[in-house]
């Protein structure tokens, strides 16, 4: 019974995540980034906002989820 319940959770958590990262916008630098070494850094000015913000707080929040469940899965199996 628990097994199941888990295994249902998993593969919700699996469905938004996949979602969650989906619709994430995708960082396009191009070439010239590439090139010539522009990157965000961890302190940086460019941080996510708005949605952008909330889609990354719920990739993080499903993918730690979608972690612990398995490794729940895998000790219980």
């Amino acid at each position: 019974m628990v097994v199941t319940v888990l295994s249902v959770i998993q593969v919700i958590a699996c469905l938004f995540l996949i979602v969650t990262i989906l619709l994430q916008k995708a960082p396009s630098r191009g070439m010239s980034g590439a090139l010539s070494g522009q990157q965000e850094t961890f302190f940086g000015s460019n941080k996510a906002t708005g949605i952008e913000a909330i889609l990354a707080n719920l990739t993080k929040i499903f993918g730690v989820v979608f972690v612990v469940v398995s490794l729940i899965l895998v000790l219980l199996g």
